[in-house]
């Protein structure tokens, strides 16, 4: 069966959204397979598409018009509307709706970017829609396997190893599902024409996508700051010698870089503070949402990553990946989680910080298939003497090994195979 029916571990989360809210509205970047979840895995109520022009200019002619002649024809089946963001109109429109009639479901939006854009309406609909995320396939997905447990596993009173499901997982395997990424159709292709057919998908973006969002005079820049942060994935950035590389103002690089979350192109990680002292660095990190993508934009192919290789690219690569796999998995697990990075002035620093209620989990990233007590050094000093001591902390490292490993005091080491191999 071709990937682009594998079984979605959203799809749940869609289903209880849509007993609860008015409208549910479904994000993420193109071709993640937003239009075959809602069409042919998600067989309801009637679909129509704002990429058919005809349908756009109706839309716009007559928002309220032909949006209510649309939904009274439903009864309590759900109106679905893709690519919503392409009608600046359509928002006011199922507001007007939905503010007359209180029924759940009513709606379903897919599109790249959030259509309730003005802030003014989307404030106005709290509690009456529900935006998710569709990010591409998760190594979960992508084996048909439960969704990945660990966070929850990881928060727990008395987390054991014995909990964790792992298998041992060659490192050529684990590169070949970093180079491919999660995209449903795209992934199957041979390396060459897979990574052509990505490079291809962010040009469409900022052909096509963008202008959804708002005009920009320079596309190439845009495009030069794609590159550039793909080469920069998993660290801080440096505005003014970013600004420098695209060769456009600060103000601009801003801009765009906005532009690439709103499009779920890129994910950012907010610097955690423990509001003990000020020497700890406040600066945000970027990761590129599919190592597929970024492994295109940076050219890496399957020798790229051998162990004779460049160890530094791959770290920061492996690293965007197990971000993406905790990320994809954090809707379904006990609690809500955020997630941030941390690191001190002393250069002290954990890759991933993951907070849920009282709960931290730090998570440390290694390229390597081996691990030793040194590598969770900085996990060990954040739990017993800095800021994670009066918290209950457990520590992670991730690492290519197929062992599963326990250091005492909540530390452990697990094979990065964990991610979707789980946990019960």
């Amino acid at each position: 069966m071709p990937d682009t029916y594998l079984p979605r571990h959203l799809v749940p989360e869609l289903e209880a959204a849509l007993k609860h809210t008015r409208i549910v509205n479904l994000t993420g970047p193109r071709q993640a397979g937003k239009t075959t979840l809602v069409r042919d895995l998600f067989a309801r109520g009637r679909f129509v598409s704002l990429d058919d022009a005809a349908t756009l200019a109706a839309i716009e002619t007559d928002p309220y018009g032909q949006i209510r002649s649309l939904r009274d024809q439903l009864g309590d089946q759900p109106l679905i509307i893709d690519e919503a963001q392409r009608s600046a109109r359509l928002p006011l429109a199922i507001k007007q709706i939905v503010d007359a009639d209180r029924r759940k479901g009513q709606f379903v939006l897919t599109g790249s970017s959030n259509v309730f854009r003005t802030a003014t309406v989307a404030d106005s609909l709290a509690g009456r829609m529900r935006s998710l995320t569709l990010w591409p396939l998760s190594a979960a997905e992508i084996h048909r396997a439960p969704v990945s447990r660990l966070v929850s596993w990881a928060t727990g009173k008395d987390p054991q190893l014995s909990a964790i499901r792992a298998k041992a997982v060659s490192r050529p395997a684990i590169i070949d599902l970093v180079l491919r990424g999660g995209f449903p159709e795209i992934r199957q292709m041979p390396l060459r024409e897979r990574q052509r057919q990505y490079r291809d998908n962010v040009d469409a973006m900022i052909d096509r996508d963008v202008a959804d969002i708002m005009k920009i005079r320079k596309p190439d820049a845009l495009r030069r700051l794609t590159d550039q942060m793909a080469a920069r994935t998993a660290n801080e950035l440096n505005i003014v010698e970013l600004s420098n590389a695209v060769k456009v103002r600060r103000e601009t690089t801003q801009q765009y870089i906005d532009i690439l979350l709103r499009l779920s192109v890129i994910v950012q990680l907010g610097a955690w503070a423990s509001g003990e002292g000020k020497r700890e660095i406040r600066n945000p990190k970027y990761h590129f949402a599919d190592s597929g993508v970024l492994c295109a934009l940076r050219r890496f192919g399957d020798q790229s990553f051998d162990l004779g290789a460049d160890p530094v690219a791959f770290g920061a690569v492996l690293e965007s990946y197990v971000l993406n796999e905790l990320l994809r998995a954090a809707p379904l697990q006990d609690a809500d989680a955020r997630f941030y990075h941390w690191r001190s002035a002393d250069r002290r620093e954990i890759d991933i910080l993951i907070e849920s209620g009282r709960s931290l989990v730090g998570v440390e990233v290694k390229p390597s298939a081996s691990v030793d007590a040194g590598d969770l050094r900085h996990l060990r000093w954040f739990s017993q003497d800095g800021p994670g001591r009066t918290r209950q902390f457990t520590g992670i490292v991730f690492y290519l090994g197929s062992e599963k490993l326990s250091f005492g005091n909540r530390l452990f080491a697990l094979p990065v195979s964990s991610l979707w191999t789980g946990s019960g």
